[in-house]
């Protein structure tokens, strides 16, 4: 390569600012540096300040003479260290004065050469060690800090509490998570800069409590904080000091509001990540609680921390000893005056050697949240293949089954393979098995998760949308999004047949999405009322307690039997 094309930090030369006005001095210092260093030459105070405001970026040290004409050194050095943008630049102090040292160390600097000059080569090994010392702890200030707030980083705020315990171990403290309420929707509706401008305020206010209280305090994430401080018997004064001056930012009544989550006297004999676990715990039952915005940890979080260890350590032998069963629950095509069963949705329950049946609601999110989802799933498209093939061999029937593929799943890059391979395995094609995919997976990285669903679309499989309506995206969606079928969430069905009904929504997004040749399924239907309705409406397939409930294998193979010899009876 030609050497004036080479772009490589590598073969870039520090840059040092030698802030001298003795002529026989700088040549002296040029001939000793200039092989090794680019020297820039400042012959004043006001000079060097100057440069430094316009070569801060570039500069690897600062060598001060302190007899200066004009502003004298003393005072460029106090300047460099009073301003936070340049306070972590390295100045080596150059003086035959012995008593300046006291002061300078003070002020800042970080080493000394001596006039008279000593060898050239003790010259260059001090500078050659400050710049790397420097260069080191700025690396490690990046890593640890979050770049946004000047917080720490997660990790590193984990072993400074580490720390503080073994220095404080007989001292009560608080493990704290609090974070802003509706976040994303703030920054969505007025900008990122604005958003980040609302952290770096909270940021602001959460260390000057701990600067006068006592702790330490990270972000944790986009919008999360954790704080690790003495214990405190007002934490209604702690969440507004950490809300001191948010309300400015108000507009019109979307406030900025924080919740908080408390692990009160935290066990130090617990590990520390854990406690902060208990503490987002807590937070998390503050959710969209305005008037109770602080939630504490308390016995029956506790009870629910020991059953989430339990579900996640018995997690791999209940997939081996196929402990976790699939339900069956039927979805009919309404179109007509008579139903007529056209699919159905595989349901995972786990029936628990101790625990007895446990709940989807309990497993299927602790699941989502630590990744073992991704195996469950595969688990259920397996055994849901499996059993669409033992229907068509021995009913001679074939009837699709939907599952449901997980967000995580969607970013496996094998994911195609995976579920092609159990089609062959199974003897069974694309169009057999449906995949549900919730409407929320569709919010994040949106371009990828669209180019895996098309090329989904692409090998056959046949794509609902699921829990449509639950509050996650816009009606454009029913343009942007590569899918065969809409599904409205349960919830939504219920809040349109409460006491005050108001169907009008309901109305308006099946008749949106028939306008786009999208068929619509309801699920959660369960009376006739709610039936009837929705089939006026002009909804498609209607799946819920209705029809049935969701069934063992069993006893769904007898609903299959019992179907068709209705419709033998009526041909």
């Amino acid at each position: 390569m030609n050497a004036k094309n080479a772009f490589s930090i590598s073969e870039e030369r520090r840059r040092i600012l030698l802030v001298e006005d003795d002529y026989v001095n700088q040549e002296t210092l040029k001939a000793t540096l200039g092989d090794v260093y680019e020297i820039v030459i400042a012959e004043t105070g006001e000079e060097a300040l100057e440069i430094i405001q316009d070569q801060y970026e570039m500069l690897s040290i600062v060598l001060l003479d302190l007899n200066l004409p004009g502003i004298q050194g003393i005072d460029v050095l106090s300047r460099i260290k009073k301003d936070s943008q340049y306070s972590r630049l390295p100045v080596i102090v150059m003086t035959s004065d012995n008593e300046a040292e006291v002061e300078c160390l003070k002020l800042g600097a970080i080493d000394f050469i001596p006039k008279p000059y000593p060898a050239s080569k003790v010259i260059l090994a001090r500078i050659f060690r400050t710049i790397e010392l420097s260069e080191d702890r700025e690396t490690i200030r990046l890593t640890e800090r979050d770049q946004l707030t000047g917080l720490y980083n997660k990790e590193f705020f984990y072993h400074y509490a580490a720390q503080l315990d073994l220095y404080h171990k007989d001292t009560p403290t608080d493990a704290i998570v609090f974070d802003v309420n509706h976040f994303h929707t703030y920054n969505d509706r007025y900008g990122k800069s604005r958003g980040d401008e609302i952290l770096k305020r909270i940021a602001n206010n959460a260390m000057s409590y701990v600067n006068e209280a006592g702790g330490i305090v990270c972000r944790s994430g986009a919008d999360t904080f954790m704080l690790y401080c003495i214990h405190t018997d007002d934490y209604t004064a702690l969440l507004a000091s950490l809300s001191a001056c948010l309300d400015d930012d108000s507009i019109g009544n979307n406030r900025v509001r924080l919740r908080m989550g408390v692990y009160v006297n935290a066990d130090k004999t617990v590990d520390i990540e854990r406690r902060f676990d208990r503490a987002k715990m807590a937070a998390d039952t503050a959710r969209n609680h305005l008037t109770a915005p602080i939630g504490f940890f308390d016995h029956s979080m506790r009870e629910a921390e020991i059953l989430e260890e339990q579900l996640i350590d018995g997690f791999h032998a209940a997939l081996r000893e196929k402990q976790f069963v699939v339900f069956y629950q039927p979805k009919y095509d309404v179109k007509h005056d008579i139903p007529v069963l056209s699919s159905a949705e595989a349901l995972v329950r786990w029936k628990h050697p101790t625990l007895g049946l446990v709940s989807p609601g309990v497993f299927i999110p602790l699941f989502e949240k630590n990744g073992l989802i991704q195996e469950l799933d595969h688990y259920v498209w397996s055994q849901a293949a499996s059993q669409i093939k033992d229907w068509k061999d021995r009913l001679n029937i074939s009837l699709p089954v939907s599952v449901n593929v997980s967000r995580i799943n969607l970013y496996d890059s094998e994911l195609t393979d995976k579920l092609l391979n159990i089609t062959k395995t199974n003897g069974i094609t694309a169009q057999d098995l449906l995949l549900e995919i919730t409407e929320s997976a569709y919010t994040e990285k949106t371009d990828q998760i669209i180019t895996t669903v098309k090329n989904l679309r692409e090998l056959g499989f046949y794509i609902e949308m699921d829990d449509f309506g639950c509050g996650y995206s816009s009606l454009s969606m029913l343009i942007d999004m590569p899918i065969d079928a809409l599904k409205l969430d349960i919830q939504f069905i219920r809040s349109a047949f409460k006491e005050q009904k108001d169907t009008r929504l309901l109305e308006a997004i099946i008749g949106l999405a028939k306008s786009f040749e999208v068929p619509t399924i309801a699920e959660g239907v369960e009376t006739a009322e709610q039936y009837t309705e929705l089939k006026a409406m002009g909804c498609n397939i209607i799946q819920g307690y209705y029809f049935s409930r969701p069934l063992p294998s069993d006893d769904f193979e007898k609903l299959i039997i019992n179907t068709l010899k209705k419709e033998e009876q009526e041909c």
